[in-house]
């Protein structure tokens, strides 16, 4: 799969583009603030209904305007996909593929898959918990049209139960409907706890040979996922902790405070790794999910990076620009040095200036 083109209208910094892709590696350079990520995020908004950035719908609409519109074509297996969505400030977004509308982001599940990499996911290893939970979500909501669900309903049921919680402090007689919502809250929450273990198990497989590389055999690392409750433990945690729960007004257990643990040599490098080993873990996972997503979908996904080349040092730029040689890749960067001096192929140039894409190079 790849994508052919992009127009965008009235999103961010662009009052119109138009851009046609090249299915091998493309580069868009250009000082800081022009709008390149801009390109990069729309695509990933267009692909998965959701920025990567967290950015809601009305953030992105260009300044003084009420709505803004993607269109991506995208090609797979040799037929051409038309996605459609539009985005307004005070209503919830309208997505249409090939001209169809759907009524439920699942159904965009599948036409295209995106893997991101910016400059924070370098930190994904160091941050809090929600940035490692949130790189779960971004790629199983990808891979799964079940987890997709599961998780929205999830949400939803927690969202209310966190409601009711508050709403108990004025209405003690409210306390008895609580039983109906930890019954839904467990039901779905194991259903995200089983999917999210077996993720964690198929990419410890993946990411142990991508880190041996990467680090000359001299680091072996491991991923230990962390999951709040256990799936068999659920019901029995939250009846524990319902006193605690109606005291704080807040849900206290349950996949929404799940967590993952790497481990580099045995060692937690969270707390105790240099930023060094910080940095190669983080690729390591990047890689490995670039990688696990090709096995699962039989495909190559498209890799979109974000100014992430100066970030790195010279090997590990030469390792993930070796790696990507295959697969329709999006960069972004400030300059073109890196891949002069990596000697690495270019099949489409795009200077980004104040809003404005021009072509500079085609093979």
């Amino acid at each position: 799969m790849y994508i052919e083109s992009l127009e965008l209208k009235n999103y961010r910094n662009y009052e119109y583009l138009c851009i046609d892709f090249s299915s091998g590696t493309n580069i868009l350079y250009g000082d800081n603030a022009q709008g390149k990520t801009n390109v990069l995020e729309a695509v990933y908004l267009c692909g998965t209904t959701k920025s990567h950035r967290g950015s809601k719908d009305k953030e992105v609409i260009r300044f003084e305007q009420d709505e803004s519109h993607i269109r991506m074509m995208v090609n797979k297996d040799g037929v051409s996909h038309k996605i459609d969505m539009h985005l307004k400030k005070n209503k919830s977004k309208g997505i249409a593929i090939d001209g169809i509308p759907i009524k439920k982001a699942a159904q965009l599940f599948g036409i295209v898959n995106l893997v991101f990499f910016s400059p924070e996911d370098l930190n994904i290893i160091k941050n809090g918990p929600s940035e490692r939970r949130r790189f779960l979500d971004l790629e199983l909501c990808q891979l799964s049209k079940i987890y997709l669900q599961d998780l929205a309903d999830y949400n939803k049921i927690l969202n209310q139960r966190n409601k009711l919680l508050k709403d108990i402090s004025f209405s003690p007689g409210l306390a008895d409907t609580l039983d109906i919502w930890d019954m839904q809250l467990c039901s779905y929450g194991k259903k995200i706890i089983h999917i999210r273990k077996q993720f964690m198990e198929e990419l410890n497989l993946i990411i142990h040979q991508i880190h041996g590389r990467l680090t000359g055999d001299k680091e072996d690392i491991c991923l230990e996922y962390e999951p709040d409750v256990n799936e068999d433990e659920f019901e029995t945690r939250l009846a524990l902790v319902r006193d605690k729960d109606l005291k704080m007004k807040v849900s206290s257990t349950g996949p929404h405070r799940d967590d993952f643990c790497v481990r580099v040599n045995g060692i937690d490098i969270r707390k105790f790794g240099s930023q060094g080993q910080q940095r190669t873990a983080a690729l390591s996972l990047k890689m490995a999910e670039l990688r696990l997503v090709k096995n699962r979908i039989h495909d190559d996904p498209v890799l979109l990076l974000d100014d992430v080349l100066s970030e790195l040092d010279s090997g590990r730029q030469n390792y993930l620009l070796k790696s990507i040689n295959d697969i329709q890749t999006m960069i972004t960067c400030t300059g073109l040095d890196e891949f002069i001096q990596n000697q690495f192929s270019i099949n489409k140039v795009f200077r980004v200036t104040d809003g404005k894409v021009s072509i500079i190079e085609e093979d």
